[in-house]
């Protein structure tokens, strides 16, 4: 096999993976940051107890986070050297910003939060979990605007032959990294608003620490919704751009050949990439168009607009597409059934909702693994869009069976460090969250 395809399958692999903790970090981020307002207000010490119950469970995700993200970071440097000198002008400003600005606020806040309950006040430790949450969305906004970047290239000069930053922030701000930072910021909100209901609904179950559960199911029930919702609009927001910057992606998503007036929106079909099809095809007529322009007459370019060799892998980027998108409605589906049971006062005693909500956990983690799918895989054969084929980016006396020594030793890593989070994650759920009952009350402050 050759180095190219190796090298491929380890940027999959190491992103892929790291992209399972990173949006969940940032859910959960939020949702700890609410549990410590409430006690700070309240001085609810079930509130305490729930925060720190989930700091414990994201304190081990994060560990594993940053440990998949320095794998992420040297198979950049090992495989993809030609990529690296010919970006890293650009590249390189807001990968350090991340890691100085945003990575040292999370960790050292992170800190206050484990060792500083009986050290310092309810006021500081509210202010850590602010700090946290801050920096781990901040932290995914320097690493999407250096993605966006590579989707859709602004701020710089090819008069070197290689990209030279000319404008910091049109490279910042390029086309793309408002819609994908919205984008994303929701999806990690709806999987740790998910993630939350979902062991929620597992301690119910079980019935263990009831009062603490049922705080957390309402509240992570109702972030579910007004996110799973709310992705309708981001991710309309993003196919819009999509379709003004890199038209032939949109095409791939919708398998659409032919540039068109009135293009349907394909809800779900079987992609013939050698006829040009998509057979079985629900179709709604027009609404592609519509929802692009609000006009269902406008235009719609198709892939014949492209040639051959500058189409995405097709099926690679359709049928995630299109499963990324029915996870999406049955998430707002789930969500709407639980408010529907809450409002009648069924939501803690429904068995079989709690049942689906537990085994819904995985999917807003499967929905934004094909997300990230469809955006990387429908950008190629670019790594950076329109300016540098991904062929052109690998690096050149890397052979393969070196790439393959690294790939296996990721994968044995990941699977040990998969084994370490579960065994950890179950310690933390077997324990639960400390009893009322245990612990002397604090008086509530209010926030600054």
């Amino acid at each position: 096999m050759e180095a190219e395809i190796l090298a491929r399958w380890q940027f999959a692999v190491t992103i892929g993976y790291h992209f399972i903790f990173a949006p969940l970090t940032i859910g959960l981020s939020w949702l700890i940051f609410w549990l410590m307002t409430r006690y700070l207000r309240t001085g609810d010490p079930a509130a305490r107890n729930l925060a720190r119950f989930w700091i414990n469970l994201f304190a081990i995700s994060f560990v594993v986070g940053v440990a998949t993200g320095l794998s992420m970071e040297f198979q950049f440097g090992a495989n993809w050297a030609r990529y690296s000198r010919f970006v890293g002008d650009i590249f390189g400003p807001p990968l350090a910003a991340e890691v100085i600005f945003t990575f040292f606020l999370e960790s050292t806040f992170l800190a206050v939060l484990l060792l500083g309950w009986k050290r310092v006040s309810p006021r500081a430790m509210w202010f850590a979990s602010l700090m946290i949450a801050i920096g781990s969305t901040m932290s995914a906004f320097w690493i999407l605007a250096a993605n966006s970047w590579m989707q859709t290239p602004d701020g710089y000069s090819m008069a070197t032959g290689s990209p030279v930053l000319t404008d910091f922030w049109a490279a910042l701000w390029n086309h793309s990294t408002g819609q994908r930072f919205l984008h994303t910021l929701v999806a990690a909100l709806m999987t740790g608003s998910f993630f939350m209901l979902g062991i929620s609904a597992w301690l119910l179950l079980k019935g263990r620490h009831a009062r603490a559960a049922r705080m957390t199911l309402v509240v992570s029930l109702s972030v579910a919704f007004v996110t799973s919702v709310s992705q309708l609009s981001t991710g309309h927001l993003h196919a819009v751009q999509v379709a003004h910057t890199q038209p032939a992606k949109l095409a791939a998503f919708e398998g659409l050949f032919t540039t068109q007036r009135h293009a349907p929106l394909v809800l779900f079909g079987f992609l013939d990439e050698r006829n040009k099809t998509v057979h079985y095809a629900i179709r709604a007529p027009g609404l592609l168009s519509f929802l692009i322009s609000f006009r269902s007459s406008d235009k719609v370019t198709g892939l014949d607009a492209f040639p051959r060799s500058e189409w995405p892998p097709l099926r690679l980027t359709f049928y995630p597409f299109h499963v990324m998108v029915g996870i999406g409605l049955y998430l707002i589906f789930f969500s709407i059934l639980g408010l529907a049971l809450a409002g009648r006062k069924r939501l803690f005693t429904a068995r079989t909702y709690l049942i689906a909500a537990v085994c819904t956990i995985p999917l807003p983690f499967v929905a934004n693994e094909l997300g990230w799918i469809t955006a990387e895989v429908g950008r190629q054969p670019w790594i950076v869009y329109g300016v540098m084929r991904t062929g052109d980016a690998t690096s050149s006396n890397v052979p393969a069976g070196q790439v393959i020594f690294s790939l296996v030793f990721f994968s044995l890593l990941y699977i040990v460090f998969t084994i370490a989070w579960i065994i950890a994650a179950r310690r933390e759920l077997r324990h639960g969250p400390e009893e009322v009952e245990a612990e002397t009350d604090i008086a509530p402050e209010e926030p600054a």
